[in-house]
Formats: structure tokens, sequence, C-alpha cells
């Protein structure tokens, strides 16, 4: 057995990131900018208000100081033509400043009589101006890789990019395999269960940026996993679920090697999960996960997420980790890592009771995995672990 750690980098070498492709502005939510993006105009374009007021010569402004108002501006509609010492131009949020005037005074602090206004005695000092490219300047970049957010789409609209490069999302090819299974909505025969892993799995990884093929339940042959991996050709990474194992049953090692598999590494010293393949077959990227549903979940999250984020662009590296404190005691932990799901709460981590590999009520109450290492000691309540969030 390896390592997760080591797993984990025998992954990461079976990838690459993918290709670029533009998509317009509207699709990008939530894709890997695969490079920098540069501003095509200054934001704010000129200098502007940012209040309701009238616009003045700073070095005028007194109380008690009259202007006559010559014009008015306002947003889209500026005020054409520039102002001396003694005039204003009442102005509104978001107008260009007009030629001569440098700040705003806010209407609260005027009161006004026809086209004449008198600068009450409590004035508020500030200029209530937004300079020119206050926010961006043209030429300034958006950086790469990242994943972008509502916020930055937002900003690629002030920077007036229309369609942006991002990293081709991964193509990803689920095939649960077992006679035991049967898809949801259909009626099991007396020995079979419901298939779960490749619907949670494939929801899972298209949250993350996968374009997921979710194919057809793959039986206990060799002809029927054939037709799976045939189904699945053309995809970036190949994930089948269950027959990993060293069962009279398990086959999926026998077809993959059957097409020529190259295999990185198998078996994973984790709890859960660690009957756990990978190599490339067909040009792809293939993990072998176990058939338990919450061991498949947990391995989705530790592997499979990284690996997708690689693919896409972003650095390789594991799932985050934070630390929370323990709510009550642990007993120690073996010689496998031990993924265990929990619920954080701020900055406290409770950890369930069960923790078998088939309960997936359980992992559906869970917010996190606690982490135990290889060998971690008992642990007492205060007593501060690593946590992923899930």
């Amino acid at each position: 057995m390896i390592s997760v750690v080591e797993a984990l980098d025998a992954l990461f070498a079976l990838v690459h990131p993918l290709d670029i492709e533009e998509v317009p502005l509207d699709h990008a939510a939530g894709r890997v900018l695969a490079r920098d993006v540069a501003a095509q105009r200054t934001q704010p374009p000129f200098a502007a208000s940012a209040m309701d007021g009238y616009a003045v010569h700073g070095a005028a402004v007194a109380p008690g100081a009259q202007f006559h108002v010559i014009g008015e501006a306002a947003a889209g509609h500026g005020f054409d033509g520039a102002i001396a010492n003694e005039q204003a131009v009442r102005i509104f949020t978001g107008a260009p400043l007009p030629q001569g005037a440098d700040r705003v005074v806010i209407q609260e602090d005027v009161a006004r009589d026809g086209d004449v206004i008198t600068l009450r005695d409590d004035l508020d000092g500030n200029a209530y101006v937004r300079p020119a490219g206050a926010d961006f300047l043209a030429g300034d970049l958006l950086g790469a890789p990242r994943r972008l957010t509502p916020a930055d789409i937002a900003l690629l609209a002030a920077m007036n990019i229309a369609r942006v490069p991002v990293t081709r999302r991964p193509v990803v090819a689920i095939v649960a395999t077992g006679d035991e299974l049967v898809q949801p909505g259909e009626t099991p025969g007396p020995d079979q269960i419901i298939a779960s892993n490749n619907h949670g799995l494939a929801a899972l990884l298209r949250a993350h940026g996968a374009d997921v093929r979710l194919l057809p339940i793959a039986r206990d042959t060799h002809a029927s996993l054939a037709l799976a991996f045939d189904l699945a050709r053309g995809a970036d990474l190949i994930v089948t679920i269950g027959g990993a194992s060293v069962g009279d049953h398990d086959l999926v090692a026998a077809a993959a090697g059957a097409r020529g598999m190259e295999r990185a590494f198998y078996k994973v010293a984790m709890r859960p999960g660690k009957p756990l393949m990978a190599g490339r077959v067909d040009g792809a990227a293939m993990v072998g996960l176990p058939g338990n549903p919450v061991s498949a979940m947990v391995c989705g999250h530790v592997f499979l997420l990284p690996l997708i984020a690689a693919m896409s662009g972003l650095a390789a590296r594991p799932a985050p980790r934070r630390s929370a404190i323990l709510t009550h005691d642990l007993t120690a932990n073996g010689p496998r890592e031990h993924y265990m799901r929990a619920v954080c709460e701020g900055d406290s981590v409770t950890v369930f009771d069960r923790q078998d590999s088939a309960l997936l009520s359980v992992l559906s109450q869970a917010n996190c995995l606690a982490v135990r290492p290889v060998g971690d000691p008992a642990r007492q309540a205060g007593d501060r672990i690593a946590v992923i969030a899930i």
C-alpha cells in the first residue's frame, strides 16, 4: 500500500492542464481562467461623483459660501462645459465631474433658493469624487489561473471583456459496475440494490467544473466491462466504481489490463477507500474506486476533486484542510489514514460515532471529514485536528 500523499502525486503525474478555449462572458462563471486578461478600458473612465449634490471648485468651499447653479450632470449625461469659481453644477451619483470641478458638496449640506445655493455651516469635509482609474486602469490584469467567481465576472464585464479564455472542462466518464446494481427508479431484484455512487460522484464532479458522462452500469462480465470502456473513449478521465478489489467477481483490473492499462498504483493506506486503483488506459487517466458508497464519495473529495482542479489548470495540490477543536474524545487511530465523517460548527468539530463505509445517511449529515494520520494517538476534547470541508 502507498500513502495518500504518494497516491495524489501518482495521480497528478497522470494528467496535465487541458486545452484553452474562449467562451462568452455569461458562460464563464465557475470556469478556470487560463491566461491573464488585460482591462480594455479605465474604470471609472472619468472623475465621477460619489454622491448626489453639487460639483464645485474645492478651493471656493467654505461655510456660507454661495454658488450659482449653471446646469446639471447625471449618469450617462454629463454637463457640457466648464465652471468658474462661484459656479456649481447639480450632479448625481455616477455622473462625470464638469471641467473645473474637483469637489462635490452633498445636497444635505446645501440650502437652495432658485439657482443659488448656500453652503451650510457644518460642512462634510469629504470631496465625494471617484478619481478616473480609481478601480483599475486600461491594461491592468486579472491574473490566471483562477476559478472565476461572480465578482470576477462583474470585473471582467467592467473591463469590457466579452469573451474569456478558460481551460476546457475535463470530460469524465463514470462507470458503476456490479450485477447487484440497478438504476434509481427501477425495481431491484431480491439480491440487488440501487446504484448511488455514480450519481453522487457525478453531482460532485459537475459542481467542480467537470463535464460528466454517466455511462450505463457495467455487469460483472468481461464483455460488459469491455463495452463500458468502449463507451468511455474520448474522456479525459475514466472513473470506475466497484470491482477494483481481488475477489472472483472483481474484474475491472483485468478488463483495463486487457486494454493495455499502465497501472500507477493499487491500494492506498486509508480508510475508507483502501482498494483504490489508478493508471492510464485508452489515452485517458483512470481511477478505479471502491464500491462502498461512502468510500467512493470520500475518494471523490480526497482524490478526484484535486485531479479535476489540476486538469482545469489550477495548482496540483491536495484538498484544503483547516484545523478544528474536538468536542469529544477519540480513540487512537490505526495503520491507515482515516477520513471520518463529522460536523463542523464554527471552530468546533464533532465526529460521528458510526463510521461504517456503507452509511450514506451519515455522510449526508456531515459537512466535513476529520482526518486522522497514521498512528494518531488518542485525542481528547479540546485538541485540534485537521478537517476537510465537503
